[in-house]
């Protein structure tokens, strides 16, 4: 199949792309699953933009560089920022349901580390909301074609630029379609830990496919850990949004009382990182769980305002209103990914990405909570105008460098060879939460064994093994978030050293890249 623009993902990025493709030519939008079926579905709190009265695009971007621990790429900081509005405003005038109060006004909520009520929600589902205006205007284009459950394999790079992909239909035949631009808007990667918030599909196939093929990846040491996901036996890891603690729940250890003062002046409303290893060593230090609690707050407003986490109490037996809700971090969100820059163009020609695998460099070390879906809407519209432009790729900026770890690992022939569950497993351990030298070491070992071992399943590259070929991403992606994290001797947002506790702005006030050299080697 031939077409002249290819989209990888049905989330928020990949469909905004559609969008602003439709009348430049035939689009081809391939969805690993059902349609719908992405992390933008799951986003729950909202969508932040300087919409309010006491607000303006230099307050959204001062909050969202102090989230990123100085690590910010403040270009891209202020396109996110700028014309946010703008692509807000779009999804209202295309029929967004966010919420109003009785005038018809905006009701803004505030998450942590935001300084005004600045998030445009639907109630706790604005995901989902977003995504179904989206889906409605894709399918009404006549230039776009989608393809589901397509299970992409590899990107096809052909005189030195990216021309196309193979993947695995619906049947389990293999296919390929080609086209002039690529856009991967695959999402994100936390199912490579064992506990994490994100559907079964992010695992992370955008950022192993763009690396596979050549591109530079960067940032992949720094994952945000959401500090409340239900923590309860037997049932999922379902998110309880940030936008509880902004409407004032309460995070409560065994004995009942409030503790996040005790760790940062922000108390429940601090950075997520914070939050997520605060609850860790509150529940060392107490030998209990940690809990949420909403039991102070109107229990009618907490059924209208979060009707998709009450119905989800009653499933499994609790009142969300009234009763302690068990809480615990999770694996949700990736500030790293493909590296480019603020048009969504990469190191390689032809390709591009935006969203969740792309890194701009806008979150820095730790995403300021509801950025995750403007990054999206803007980013995949921009990405979308310079997939019309002649080919040109994204520089090498001078704060980038080299993450390939100068540690003396041992051979990884020698590493034991894991299946995807003892991935998982191994990356909540030594990857997680709290790192150190000895954990990263020995995952590096293994998953670098590993690694080799997944590769050689899937040569030669046409082998008809999808489940081979997802564990060649998965593997892929941990390796180059825990060799990262190895390399990054300092702590700073979502990446946490406990032998190197402190942030190190003089060493490592830099981005980590990878890359493939022709010979195969990481760079």
């Amino acid at each position: 199949m031939t077409t002249d623009f290819l989209i990888v993902g049905g989330g928020i990025a990949g469909l905004r792309a559609a969008i602003s493709l439709a009348d430049a030519g035939r689009i081809c939008v391939l969805t690993k699953a059902d349609p719908g079926e992405s992390n933008t579905g799951y986003a729950q709190g909202g969508i932040a933009a300087a919409m309010g009265d006491d607000d303006s695009a230099a307050l959204h971007a001062a909050d969202t560089i102090a989230a990123g621990d100085g690590l910010c790429d403040e270009r891209a900081v202020s396109v996110l920022v700028e014309q946010g509005p703008r692509y807000v405003g779009e999804l209202m005038a295309w029929g967004t349901r966010f919420a109003r109060d009785s005038t018809g006004r905006l009701v803004l909520g505030r998450e942590a580390a935001h300084r005004v009520r600045r998030v445009l929600h639907a109630g706790d589902a604005t995901g989902r909301e977003i995504g179904r205006v989206l889906w409605e205007r894709v399918r009404a284009l006549s230039s776009v074609e989608t393809l589901t459950h397509a299970l992409v394999t590899e990107l096809l790079v052909e005189g030195g630029r990216v021309a196309g992909v193979a993947y695995f239909d619906r049947g389990g035949a293999r296919a390929e379609v080609r086209a002039n631009a690529t856009l991967l808007a695959t999402g994100g990667a936390a199912q490579v830990f064992r506990e994490t918030t994100n559907p079964a599909v992010a695992t992370g196939d955008g950022i192993s496919l763009a690396y596979h093929a050549g591109a530079r990846v960067a940032d992949l040491e720094f994952v945000q850990f959401h500090p409340t996901a239900l923590n309860r036996a037997g049932a999922p890891r379902f998110l309880m949004s940030e936008a509880l603690r902004g409407e004032g729940a309460r995070l409560v250890n065994v004995g009942g009382d409030a503790f996040m003062k005790r760790y940062h002046t922000g108390g429940d409303l601090a950075p997520r990182d914070v939050v997520a290893r605060s609850i860790v060593r509150e529940e060392e230090r107490t030998g209990g769980q940690v809990f949420l609690t909403l039991a102070h707050l109107d229990p009618d407003y907490v059924a209208r305002r979060f009707p998709s986490i009450a119905e989800m109490g009653r499933r499994i037996g609790l009142d969300v209103a009234r009763d302690l809700i068990p809480v615990g971090p999770a694996a949700h969100y990736m500030m790293g990914g493909v590296d480019t820059d603020e048009w969504g163009r990469t190191s390689l020609p032809g390709l591009f990405a935006a969203g969740e695998v792309a890194c701009t460099g806008v979150h820095g070390a730790n995403r300021l909570a509801s950025n995750s879906l403007l990054e999206g809407l803007v980013f995949g519209a921009r990405a979308a105008s310079a997939m019309q432009q002649p080919p040109a790729v994204a520089p090498l900026k001078a704060d980038r460098r080299s993450s390939n770890p100068q540690s003396r690992i041992p051979n990884p022939e020698m590493g034991r060879v894991l299946a995807p569950a003892a991935v998982r497993d191994l990356m909540w351990r030594a990857a997680g939460l709290f790192r150190t030298r000895e954990d990263l070491e020995r995952a590096v070992m293994a998953l670098d064994a590993t690694s080799l071992d997944a590769e050689r399943q899937v040569r030669p590259a046409t082998t008809h093994d999808p489940d081979a070929w997802r564990h060649f991403h998965l593997v892929t992606v941990a390796r180059l978030i825990a060799r990262a994290a190895l390399r990054r001797e300092e702590s700073r947002g979502g990446h946490f050293r406990a032998d190197f506790p402190e942030r190190d702005d003089l060493h490592w006030k830099v981005h980590l890249t990878d890359q493939i050299d022709l010979h195969g080697q990481t760079r």
